[in-house]
Order: structure tokens, then sequence, then C-alpha cells
């Protein structure tokens, strides 16, 4: 059994705490067998005890979590407070040591900040004028993204978080590193020998990291329209994909080796020069034979909305290992389909030694690594066609993990528990945050951004970032 924990979730009653963090948490706790615990709900305006608890009631109902394990994490000690002044975080902190004291609870906190950026400090600040920070047990803090709107912003925050918290206590969550094929990326590369001795440029050609979304905005538009593709997925989610992808081996498998060799990516990482990206926006079109609108046609979006909703991008790491072989980013809202791919193009041979009819008959080798939603692998390899002649065709050696593995956990229970237990190696740190933001905020303010119709896989001149090779981007 894990020792018992009070969470202190702000932003309890928002769209990520309905959806994705309260069902986690009733899972997780669950899981672990956690017995007596406190859930303690913290919003912008005030709501009755009873009210939240049938939030909690409603967001339970729609999930997996079955009636025996709902019924226990409902008998856990709910509360719910308004924070609207200093004066109220008095008032919280003063009611959080009283329902530790009734449930018998060590003081072991978990303060969980699904809030936006610009809520962070002030946030912070309250915890630690009251005493939230201190319960008389362990406390850490977790970080929803995008941490910060910008490098200057980002390193605000990290020394607001500094000045109450050590390094060691916070936990920035990118639920991409929660999930079990993006885990699995270490795994891969670092215990095939296969791939392990062939992972560098000597044999690579070009890496391709997609995040599509056939998705529109989902009634986030607000959220959304001041972040953008750049803020939104490509400062986090395909970032920390690629660091791991082009991470060095660590060396152990613990949370500061693995930190370590990210932040070393970034810093290899050139300038990003003008050519290098291409922004987009969704203009109406049709996805799954259903019209959708355009971007600037969405409700609550401003029509002189410059947003791009898309990026390409042309990454180049100049270190030992990748000199020479771009990465290539791209994701978008309202492409043709949902789907997180990473395409490996391998380094043909030297010469084409096979020929029909006067055209070389050797195809470029491709691995493929789905994220989502089918995960598995796909590495194409060519045989022979029978018969006479040489003709050659690709074959796929394709694995899906549903198939050979047991279901995944969701991404939020796994990283819950993980800071249940103390272990960073699944978050992001302050340096990799800050490298980050330094490579991108020089896309932040670009104007130029090219239409795209809804279902296609954005602009044409998105094809203007590949430089390695003729055609489209790979398939998705």
């Amino acid at each position: 059994m894990t020792e018992p924990v009070t969470f202190i979730i702000f932003g309890a009653t928002g769209h990520l705490s309905r959806t994705k963090l309260i069902p986690a948490l009733a899972h997780v706790l669950e899981d672990r067998d956690m017995g007596s615990h406190a859930v303690i709900g913290i919003g912008s305006k005030p709501r009755a005890h009873d009210d939240f608890r049938s939030f909690v009631e409603e967001s339970l109902a729609t999930s997996a979590v079955d009636a025996a394990a709902r019924t226990r994490f409902l008998n856990g000690a709910f509360a719910y407070h308004a924070v609207t002044s200093d004066d109220s975080y008095r008032v919280l902190a003063e009611s959080v040591a009283r329902v530790e004291s009734e449930k018998g609870l060590p003081g072991n906190r978990i303060l969980y900040l699904a809030v936006p950026p610009s809520q962070l400090d002030t946030t912070v600040r309250g915890i630690s004028a009251t005493g939230l920070d201190t319960g008389g047990g362990w406390t850490r803090i977790v970080v929803e993204k995008p941490f910060g709107k910008d490098l200057a912003t980002a390193v605000a925050s990290n020394a607001a978080i500094h000045e109450t918290f050590s390094e060691n206590q916070v936990y920035r969550i990118d639920h991409y590193l929660g999930k079990e094929t993006v885990r699995n990326l270490l795994v891969f590369r670092f215990t095939n020998s296969l791939f392990e001795q062939t992972w560098n440029r000597r044999h690579i050609e070009s890496v391709e990291i997609t995040v599509a979304e056939s998705a529109g905005l989902d009634g986030r538009a607000a959220y959304f329209d001041e972040s953008g593709a750049v803020r939104d997925m490509v400062q986090n989610h395909l970032t920390q994909i690629l660091t791991l992808i082009a991470m060095e081996p660590p060396v152990t498998m613990d949370a500061r080796s693995i930190h370590i060799e990210k932040v070393k990516v970034l810093a290899s990482v050139r300038p990003i020069e003008e050519n290098d990206a291409v922004l987009g926006r969704y203009t109406a079109g049709t996805i799954d034979g259903e019209q959708v609108s355009g971007y600037l046609d969405e409700p609550d979006v401003p029509n002189d909305s410059i947003t791009p909703t898309f990026a390409a991008l042309r990454i180049n790491v100049d270190n030992w290992r990748w000199h020479g072989v771009p990465f290539y980013l791209r994701t978008g809202k309202r492409m043709s389909q949902r789907a997180t791919e990473v395409t490996v193009r391998y380094l043909r041979p030297p010469i084409c030694l096979f020929h029909e009819d006067g055209a070389c008959q050797g195809h470029q080798n491709t691995l493929t690594l789905r994220l989502q939603p089918d995960e598995g692998f796909e590495l194409l390899f060519d045989v022979k066609q029978p018969g006479p002649g040489t003709a050659i065709r690709q074959i796929p050696l394709a694995v899906s993990y549903g198939e050979v593995l047991e279901t995944a956990h969701d991404a939020y229970e796994t990283l819950l528990a993980e800071v249940i237990d103390g272990d960073q190696t699944l978050f992001v740190s302050s340096e990799e945050v800050e490298s980050a933001w330094g490579l991108y905020d020089s896309l932040l303010d670009r104007s130029d951004v090219n239409a795209y119709a809804a279902g296609t896989d954005g602009p044409e001149s998105a094809q203007r970032v590949i430089t390695t090779y003729p055609g489209d981007w790979a398939a998705i």
C-alpha cells in the first residue's frame, strides 16, 4: 500500500480535470490500494462542496472507472474552495490542515496546477505565503504545459517556482511522455542492437516527426488562439519526441541522467532560419465526409487572428551523431487524420545492382514508429518479386503493440503514479523548458501564415521544408 496523500487540484473543474485528471486519479488510487486520501478542488468561482462532488461523480460516470472504485474514491475527504484573493489562500490552507487532521493523513501533499501560464506565478506565491507547501510530510508540485508563453515568461515562471520549491519537487507534466509507446522509444533504441548500431548519420538520411490532429478547437478557442501550433504542440510534444529520438545513451536510466542527455540535444540544434519553418492555418474543408468551418469562422476566434494551426520545421542537430541529418517536424489541426508517427529514412546503398527496364529496383528502407492511434512499428525492406527478371518489391515487417502486449495504461495514470513515487524521469526539467523555448522564440511573432483546406495535410508550401529527397512528407 502506498502511503496516504492529499491531492490539491488547482483548476479542478476545468476540461482537463473532468476528462483526464479525475478519472486517472481514481484509477491510480484503486491500483495502489492507497486507502485513506483526500482530494481538494480549487477553482476561481464559488461552488458548494456537494456541487464539486457531483462534478466528480459525473466525470467518473463517463470513464472506465468501475462502480466500486468510484465509491471508494468519493469516500475520500472532498472539499472545494474558490481562490480569489490572498485571504482565500489562507482559508484554503486552514481547510487542508483540518482535513488532514480529521483523516489522520501524514501531510504528504501533491499540488496539481492545471492553470493557465498567466496564473502560475500568483498561484505559487499564494501557496508559499500560506504554508500550503509544508504539510508535515513531503510536498510535490505538478505544473501543466504550456510552461510559459515564450523564453522570457518560462524563465520567470521557473524562477517563481524555485523561490518556494526545489527542482526535485517540481513535476512539469507533458502527457506525451506518459504514453506507453513514447516510453518505449528508449527501450527500442538502446536494447535492440540492430537499431542501436545504425541510429546515426552513417546510416540514416532523415527523421520525420508528425503529430497530426483531425479535430478542430473542441471549444478551446480562447486557449488555442493565444497559443497556436508552436506553443501548443511544437515546443513541448514534438520537441520531447525529438530529444528521445536523438539523445545519447544515458549513464543510467535515472531522471537526472536522461534530462542531461535531452538538454544536450537541444543545445546542439542549429538556430532555426526563416526558410526552415512554414506556418499554416486551416480554411473550410471536408473531414470524413463532413463539411467543417475554417479557423477564422470558428466560435470565439477573432476575425483578425494570425494564429497558426499548422507548423512544419526543419531541425538540424549539429552533433557528432546527427550532423547532416535533418529532423522534419510537422503538426496541425484539421488534417486528414489523427496520427503521431516517427518516420526514419535509411540511406540507400551506394550502388544500385538490380535494374528492370533500365530503372533501379532498390527502395529506401523506412522505419515507422506509430505512437497513436495504432501503436506499433513497421519496417519496410526489399525482396525479389517471384518469377523471371529482377523486379523488386517492398514488404513490411510490422508489429502492433495492441496485438502482442497488454493494453497500455492511460498516460495520466502513468504520470500520476510516478509523481506519487517521486520519480521525475517522465517529466520535463527547467533546463529542457528554457532550452526548447530558446529554439522557437523567433517563430512566435511570424505573420506569414499559409492557408490549407481542412482535411488535407497542410499547406503546399510545407514541401519546401524537405530538402533531402523529392516528394511529399511521409503519408499518415
